[in-house]
């Protein structure tokens, strides 16, 4: 494995020459050129990402690049690009977002930390001189990592991250001090293992590796205990193709195809301290899609490089599981969580970042061998399918009761599946009261006026629910009930990939990619696996309801339905 990291690293190290930028006239003098940007960026996924490839070879033996001038001279170029991007408070801006950001700085620093640690052990010509760079650049980012804030809850570890790997250079004591003060507010985990942000596909892995290294550095065993958590719950989140579960994320992974690949050095790196076999198959899987090595504070040649000892074989393996049925946060009390959030005093209000109100939200994880389901409360999706290249990406549910779509608060056993439920309510608000009108004028404007202070009038409410129940080795159920409220508009939205073929004497085209749904029997294909369903419904006419908006990159297929509502849908897969 390890020969191959280096085969891949020297492949990138080669390719990234070309999209050196040249011109001395340039203020990208020294930069990389970005591949989705045509800019370079100063920023751990860009110029900070080549510079983990290219000093990765520069030092290790093992590298045909070994302690190369040229390589050494492109480096040194590279440097100057990144000292000269870095503002005078010591911060960088990436470009494509967040200006003098003191957390886009912070994935920096435990890279470039482990780039000063590799190049003052080395015994290259230019090693002092790239070495002195490389410290003076994150000599200056001390001011800005003692009082910088954060927007994410994962940029509170990369921060902490960052504090820690600079004491380990400059020793100043007030560095593991605001570090303590990131961990105070305590980590933002389920029992389960599942982040605030429940990014599968991205920020999972960033969180894992940051903590783990302030367990490491600061000398706090216990919060490895956290990193364990989403890796014992990620092994459930991987479908048959090795795609991980992203149907839910809060950030933009959210329904983007991803892989393990982030999770490969925090995975090989806790097989070797627990001697876990699980994590070190997770870790062999995370390797079979690597075609990049990855941010410079996550890059898989640097971990090797730091942390010799995992490129030995000594952990044993075991069979990642294929078969199982697992319902994860199905204690997380999320719906008092959001009661009490209202006490707190923040008015669900931040500036920059998102409340992220669906942490905890209970899923269920389904998988088969080849079949892989996940079900999903507080989403816009409640269920997706896929078995080979045929793929029910998700199933989603709108309404004109509160117009949009539905996001189901709760998931709860039943005796053969899982049933959802919704409770919606809507009502009017009364005038003001008059003591709450004091110097009001004749003419008012609208959002000047104390709203809070309205009474409720004629309050409704409408509630849904729907059982998901896995009848057979190859069939689901979706039985769909709403209580006995007339004629609110409803619609049921199946989501299919682009790259498959649909079939059904009662679907009719609303658009390139958009279906209705009317009658009898739907058939999807892709490849040689066919999903198979009953029965459409059009007992309305609208296309869109509440302005819920079509989902890109998707064949959708809408049954229409009128309340009350008592439908089942037959799911089967060949």
């Amino acid at each position: 494995m390890y020969k191959n990291m280096v085969e891949l690293n020297d492949n990138l190290t080669e390719i990234f020459f070309e999209k050196q930028i040249d011109d001395e006239e340039s203020r990208y003098f020294g930069g990389v050129v970005d591949a989705k940007t045509g800019i370079p960026s100063p920023s751990h996924t860009g110029v900070g990402s080549v510079l983990g490839s290219w000093l990765s070879s520069y030092v290790n033996p093992d590298s045909r690049f070994y302690h190369y001038d040229l390589l050494a001279r492109r480096i040194d170029k590279a440097l100057d690009y990144m000292l000269d991007q870095q503002h005078e408070d010591g911060t960088i801006s990436p470009g494509w977002t967040n200006y003098h950001s003191p957390p886009d700085t912070g994935f920096i620093v435990t890279g470039f930390a482990h780039i000063y640690h590799l190049l003052k052990n080395d015994s290259g010509l230019e090693a002092d001189s790239l070495t002195s760079k490389v410290k003076s650049f994150l000599e200056r980012t001390i001011p800005a990592m003692l009082t910088g804030g954060c927007h994410t809850p994962n940029h509170r570890w990369v921060l902490t991250s960052a504090l820690c790997h600079l004491y380990t250079i400059f020793g100043n004591d007030e560095l593991l001090d605001r570090a303590e003060e990131w961990l105070a507010e305590g980590i933002d985990i389920t029992k389960d293992g599942e982040w605030t942000e429940r990014s599968n596909g991205i920020y999972n892995s960033v969180s894992n590796i940051f903590l783990y290294h302030t367990a490491r550095i600061g000398n706090k065993p216990k919060l490895l205990n956290y990193v364990r958590k989403n890796l014992d719950m990620m092994q459930y989140l991987v479908h048959p193709d090795g795609e991980v579960v992203t149907d839910y994320s809060g950030r933009q992974d959210f329904g983007n195809v991803f892989d393990l690949s982030p999770y490969h050095l925090i995975c090989r790196l806790m097989a070797f301290h627990d001697n876990n076999p699980v994590y070190a198959a997770m870790s062999d899987l995370a390797a079979e899609n690597l075609s990049e090595m990855g941010p410079v504070n996550n890059h898989i040649m640097i971990g090797y490089l730091m942390f010799p000892f995992i490129k030995e074989q000594k952990v044993g393996k075991t069979a990642l599981p294929t078969n199982y049925e697992v319902l994860i946060n199905g204690d997380f009390p999320g719906i008092d969580n959001l009661k009490k959030m209202n006490l707190v005093g923040h008015g669900s209000k931040i500036e920059h970042s998102s409340m992220h109100e669906s942490f905890g939200a209970p899923i269920v994880r389904f998988r088969q061998s080849e079949e892989s389901a996940t079900i999903m409360s507080k989403n816009a999706s409640f269920f997706s399918l896929r078995k080979g290249n045929a793929k029910l990406l998700g199933v989603r549910v709108t309404s004109s009761f509160s117009p949009g779509i539905i996001e189901f608060d709760t998931i709860e056993k039943i005796d053969d599946g899982y049933r959802l439920k919704k409770q919606m309510e809507k009502g009017y608000r009364g005038p003001i009261p008059k003591q709450q009108l004091a110097n009001m004028e004749d003419t008012s404007i609208w959002y000047l006026l104390p709203h809070q202070h309205r009474g409720l009038t004629h309050s409704q409410t409408f509630e849904v629910e729907i059982d998901i129940v896995k009848t057979s080795d190859s069939e689901w159920k979706l039985y769909v009930k709403s209580d006995d409220r007339e004629d609110v508009f409803m619609q049921i939205e199946f989501l299919f990939n682009t790259d498959g073929l649909l079939k059904g004497d009662e679907i009719t085209r609303v658009n390139e990619r958009t279906y209705f749904w009317k009658r009898d029997e739907l058939t999807f294909q892709s490849g040689e696996n066919y999903i198979h369903m009953n029965t459409g419904t059009h007992e309305h006419w609208i296309e869109n309801i509440g302005g819920a908006g079509e989902v890109n990159n998707v064949q959708a297929v809408k049954v229409n339905l009128v309340s009350p509502i008592d439908k089942t849908f037959r799911v089967w897969i060949k």
